[in-house]
């Protein structure tokens, strides 16, 4: 013979087979009898046995399962951390704005560590300062370039003027002869002879070699034929 495994489901208690004659006599009972044959079946019927395993498996079932207050205090928590990392990293901006704001002030204000409104009412004192010294540079830039326009100018014409005395003395050599002769280390003997037409007077060669440093001792001209003048010059170093 085979043994017969158990059900597949659990009878949780309720009889798997009636006897037939119990059963019409209770249903008999029940349709012609009073009304407490209902109640009777009725709280028969509802009122079964629980599984002594059943109420630790609910007891499980909740501690696995989040509670929904756990739950909005994961995110209540995560929120916090995420505004806490956003305000660190706007107060590291901020510090650095300052810092770079700091670093614009003269050496002298470097020597201690401002606060930050130190630091703003110290930057907008110096501001103006800045302002007057950048107003103070360009008035001394435009000065300067006046007073080399004028110095180009001055150069241009001295030039000039140095060229066309070139062009004369070039002309008056070509005229005239010069020789110098030293008489001893400070004294020399200078004689002149050149044109009348030169129109160059013995006053003039005088003021140039005083300029250069000399003093006249003793001087002397003669005029010759065809109009050539002979100036004989003592000099003394001075």
């Amino acid at each position: 013979m085979l043994a017969l495994s158990p059900p597949l489901f659990p009878s949780f208690g309720w009889p798997l087979e009636l006897d037939p004659i119990n059963q019409d006599h209770q249903i008999n009972d029940c349709f012609y009898g009073d009304h407490q044959c209902t109640e009777t079946t009725s709280e028969s019927f509802l009122h079964f046995p629980v599984p002594s395993e059943l109420p630790q498996q609910l007891d499980q079932l909740d501690r696995s399962t989040p509670s929904t207050t756990a739950i909005s205090s994961d995110l209540n928590m995560v929120k916090k951390l995420n505004h806490n990392a956003s305000e660190r990293d706007r107060r590291k901006k901020i510090n650095h704005l300052y810092s770079s704001l700091r670093a614009l002030l003269p050496a002298t204000d470097h020597t201690k560590k401002l606060s930050i409104p130190a630091t703003v009412s110290r930057v907008l004192k110096y501001i103006p300062d800045l302002q007057q010294q950048v107003e103070g540079l360009v008035r001394k830039k435009e000065e300067l370039l006046s007073k080399m326009s004028k110095q180009k100018g001055n150069l241009v014409h001295h030039d000039d003027d140095q060229e066309n005395q070139v062009k004369t003395a070039a002309a008056r050599s070509s005229l005239s002869s010069v020789s110098a002769s030293q008489l001893n280390d400070r004294e020399v003997a200078i004689q002149i002879s050149t044109y009348k037409v030169n129109n160059n007077p013995i006053s003039e060669i005088l003021n140039t070699l005083e300029e250069d440093g000399f003093s006249m001792l003793n001087a002397s001209s003669f005029e010759s034929f065809e109009g050539r003048v002979f100036h004989s010059l003592h000099l003394q170093r001075n």
